[in-house]
């Protein structure tokens, strides 16, 4: 059985919501394969709880397998049976609830609703009149795109009712290293890039295997794991995976603008922009704006926020022929390995601006770095396209520190550091740039070693980014 990884913030709100000893409506929701289900079940191991998982069967029959759940919770000792109604089964969990703290589970509960659309106005009527003097704990769970549909939006029976919500992101690169214990820092960091921190996927990696056979099976075998993810996950979110998908490829292939991506997928405006709220509301798209520039929406980018579908965009689709013929493993040694650390420039970035609000908020910085980001646009001077890999900023003393990430080969040299010192007067004037980081996976040159001090450098490396503060 594998040890429980990460998680203690989001537990740490679990129990604080739990010792109210009132009621309670929670709504938990996220990706697929996010681990929503394990963190609740790890919450819910040690209290008295009903925790059920609807299935995509009729109505009846998840009627049935819920009253048997909750008479094995709360009568063991009474024979199997099935309530007449959802109506007298909440009655029920409600008498037990009156008399201890009860928590009450409902995960995957848009299979439910899907089976039975009263089943939300029954919840709201239960949660308005018994449930509310009660001690209840109730979780209702499911995917961002059907719990904010059924039960977060306004057109919901249950919209205004919920007491808390809680959004489960996928894991930071530094716990998602927890599954692959053994692996080398850089083994860790790029199955955190193919996975995107989900941990669904990183449960499928094996760290007594080589990481090569790990990617071939799960990505480049015919019967691979995840070889057909991308389009399965579609279709339990949406009902025209063709038209998604087609939004995410042109996102993948460099498209980044709204018309850009209409056009390569010959799709009306209104019609794309909708497909890139849903995605974005799934968490597999992001819309990205430069740094100290938010409210210049003309510098918006869309781009693929999950990492799994961005590295199957980038090899699979070339791929494809190889794998059927079961030669996947020849396809990703001659291609996709040789091009490893090209695909890991971006993530790479988002690692780096990640351990860097982590290490501004510890006070590993002179000044205190409360919000990071990236920064592009036009160099006055060259009238160039540039950008800054890691903008940090102390919002309050005005203070900025400006970041190079290098995924590469060679370590970073004085030339890279000079590059990023010429940038200095790019992002807001307001703002005073106060030192530089530089990141590195394979270490830096002779000069960036013995003038860090004098030229205000902090020199990382992907090793010291998995150390603790």
């Amino acid at each position: 059985m594998k040890r429980f990884i990460g998680r203690k913030q989001e537990l740490r709100t679990l129990e604080k919501l739990q010792k109210k000893d009132e009621f309670q409506m929670l709504v938990v929701y996220g990706r697929r394969r996010v681990g929503k289900s394990t963190l609740l079940r790890k919450f819910t191991s040690d209290k008295r709880a009903v925790f059920y998982t609807a299935v995509r069967c009729g109505a009846q029959r998840n009627l049935e397998l819920l009253s048997r759940r909750v008479l094995e919770v709360l009568a063991p000792g009474m024979p199997a049976a099935t309530f007449p109604s959802y109506e007298a089964l909440f009655a029920f969990i409600d008498r037990a609830a009156h008399s201890e703290r009860l928590v009450f589970v409902i995960d995957e509960l848009p299979c439910l609703v899907e089976q039975e659309p009263s089943l939300l106005s029954i919840l709201q009527k239960a949660m308005d009149t018994a449930w509310l003097s009660g001690r209840l704990f109730l979780i209702l769970c499911g995917s961002s795109v059907s719990m904010k549909n059924d039960v977060l939006s306004e057109k919901s029976p249950l919209f205004g009712r919920r007491t808390a919500q809680l959004e489960i992101q996928p894991f930071p690169y530094w716990d998602a290293a927890g599954f692959v214990p053994a692996f080398s820092a850089e083994e860790k960091a790029i199955c955190y890039g193919v996975t995107g921190g989900v941990a669904g996927y990183l449960a499928l990696f094996d760290d007594r295997r080589s990481l090569d056979e790990n990617l071939i099976e799960l990505f480049f075998d015919g019967n691979g794991r995840l070889l057909e993810e991308p389009e399965n996950l579609l279709a339990r979110e949406f009902t025209n995976v063709a038209a998604y998908s087609a939004i995410i490829g042109a996102v993948a292939a460099g498209c980044t603008r709204l018309k850009q991506i209409a056009g390569m997928t010959r799709f009306e405006p209104s019609r794309a922009a909708h497909a890139v709220q849903k995605l974005c509301a799934a968490g597999i798209l992001r819309r990205e704006l430069a740094i100290m520039e938010e409210l210049n929406r003309k510098k918006a980018r869309c781009r693929l926020a999950d990492s799994m579908f961005r590295f199957w965009h980038r090899f699979i689709p070339d791929g494809m022929d190889a794998i059927g013929m079961g030669h996947g493993d020849v396809y990703f040694r001659h291609v996709v390995k040789p091009q490893m650390s090209d695909y890991m420039g971006d993530v790479f970035e988002e690692m780096c601006r990640a351990w860097t609000l982590r290490a501004g908020l510890a006070g590993r910085f002179p000044c205190c770095i409360t919000k990071v980001g990236r920064w592009w646009g036009t160099n006055p001077q060259t009238h160039e396209e540039t950008d800054i890999d890691v903008v940090g900023l102390d919002t309050v003393t005005k203070q900025a520190l400006l970041g190079e990430c290098k995924f590469r080969n060679e370590g970073i040299d004085k030339g890279v550091f000079e590059q990023l010192q010429q940038r200095n007067g790019l992002i807001d004037s307001r703002c005073r740039v106060s030192g530089f980081l530089l990141f590195s996976r394979t270490g830096f040159s002779d000069w960036i070693l013995e003038h860090r001090q004098e030229a205000s450098i902090e020199a990382i490396t992907l090793e010291e980014m998995y150390s603790p503060f």
